[in-house]
């Protein structure tokens, strides 16, 4: 997102510059203004869990810790992709391609929030409208709330997200312990799976926005690592707990998302507790790398003008638009996750973390044990995004085919 102006390439953050335009020190709207506490994010996990385990939470704990090495060891945030091609001559081209790449998959992880969120109120009405109504409620809401330009104050929302899917996640666990909706269905300690199903799961677990989020940290060289303990020891946490516990008394036919697995009542309950779950910060994401793209090194980049005020307005309504269509074509929940996160995130999350490493410690790839693990460590996570990326399509693909066009455009319910 920003060209950082100041020499001193050891410490690129030592002093706040510019967002892309001289000096901010007089801007109505300061990009770099969050503290590592404002830098979350939440998961998906049961049925995953009952799928293919917790073995990738920790792949992933290395692609952030890359990403955050690649972003304070360059001058640049969202251009990565400029950086990579520029030896070839091509940074324009890979800085379009994956810019353009992360706001398509931003944009479809959007669509599944309105899945979501129809699912929620579906759930929480006994179905009491159209479907397609609810889903138009949904992206008026979640338009209004992207209407801040900053993500610092997108991300006080995200302590509600937290404490509602936290505690969602706790009374479904309660509720389908007491409730043991497995009855005498045994569990094994492995689960043969159609090659579909498993990678669907797998495709399921990524993520994008790094980026994103590094370029408006007030001190990224000190808090990303502290944002990202926190976020693992969580994440990986409540994975492992409430993903276990789930399986258990749900069995292999939890719901996506568990929620759904809590019982007629309670999951009414947990789905309305979980409402602030349905996250806006990927429209902000998608918005703010388009608005950028557009008023890089002018005005209406640090000033609430006219034409900066309709073009965020009109940038944010027109991606919700577009994810509401893209939520309607392609009903499935687990078929929407695993097609986007395949054919996008695999890379973001997996391939492009390993190739920033090797990148990073080109010449020195054999150096020392330190530097030929990290070398290893790159090629294995590049292999982990190829493979997701390919199967993850073939999967999403197959299991889309399977479902038909069952559920598009119609009122019917998706209730859990």
């Amino acid at each position: 997102m920003s060209r950082r102006k100041n020499s001193a390439y050891e410490d690129p953050f030592a002093r706040k510059e510019s967002v892309d335009e001289g000096d901010i020190q007089d801007a109505e709207i300061d990009y770099q203004s969050m503290e590592w506490c404002h830098d979350r994010r939440n998961n998906f996990a049961g049925y995953s869990f009952a799928a293919f385990g917790t073995c990738e939470d920790w792949s992933r704990a290395w692609t952030y810790y890359t990403c955050w090495t690649w972003n304070n060891r360059n001058l640049y945030r969202m251009d990565a992709g400029e950086i990579l091609f520029k030896p070839l001559k091509m940074g324009a081209i890979g800085r379009e391609f994956f810019g353009a790449a992360q706001t398509i998959f931003l944009i479809f992880t959007m669509a599944s929030h309105i899945l979501t969120w129809t699912i929620c109120l579906n759930t929480i009405t006994d179905s009491a409208t159209c479907t397609v109504v609810w889903a138009v409620i949904g992206l008026v809401l979640f338009w209004l709330f992207d209407l801040p330009r900053t993500l610092k104050n997108v991300s006080f929302m995200s302590i509600a997200s937290f404490i509602s899917i936290f505690s969602a996640v706790m009374i479904s666990m309660i509720a389908i312990g007491i409730h043991k909706p497995r009855g005498n269905t045994p569990l094994a300690a492995t689960t043969v799976l159609p090659f579909t199903d498993a990678f669907v799961s797998v495709s399921n677990i990524v993520h994008s926005c790094f980026f994103g989020f590094l370029a408006e940290m007030k001190n990224p060289a000190k808090d990303w690592t502290k944002a990202l303990i926190f976020l693992q020891v969580w994440d990986i946490g409540l994975y492992i707990i409430a993903a276990t516990v789930i399986y258990v008394f749900a069995g292999p036919d939890v719901t996506s998302p568990a929620l759904g697995s809590a019982g007629p009542i309670i999951k009414k309950v947990a789905w309305g507790v979980a409402i602030p779950t349905v996250r806006i910060i990927y429209g902000h994401v998608a918005a703010k790398y388009i608005f950028v793209r557009c008023f890089r090194g002018t005005v209406h980049m640090t000033r609430r003008t006219k034409t900066s005020t309709l073009a965020w307005t009109g940038i944010t309504l027109t991606i919700w638009v577009i994810a509401w269509i893209i939520a309607e074509s392609i009903p499935n929940f687990n078929d929407l996750l695993g097609l986007i996160s395949a054919l996008f995130a695999s890379h973001f999350t997996y391939t492009l973390s390993g190739v920033f490493g090797l990148f990073l410690n080109h010449g020195h790839w054999f150096d020392n044990p330190k530097q030929i693990a990290q070398f290893c460590a790159n090629w294995v996570v590049i292999v982990i995004g190829a493979t997701v990326c390919v199967a993850g399509l073939y999967s999403s693909g197959t299991a889309i085919a399977a479902d038909g066009g069952n559920g598009s455009w119609t009122c019917a319910s998706n209730a859990q």
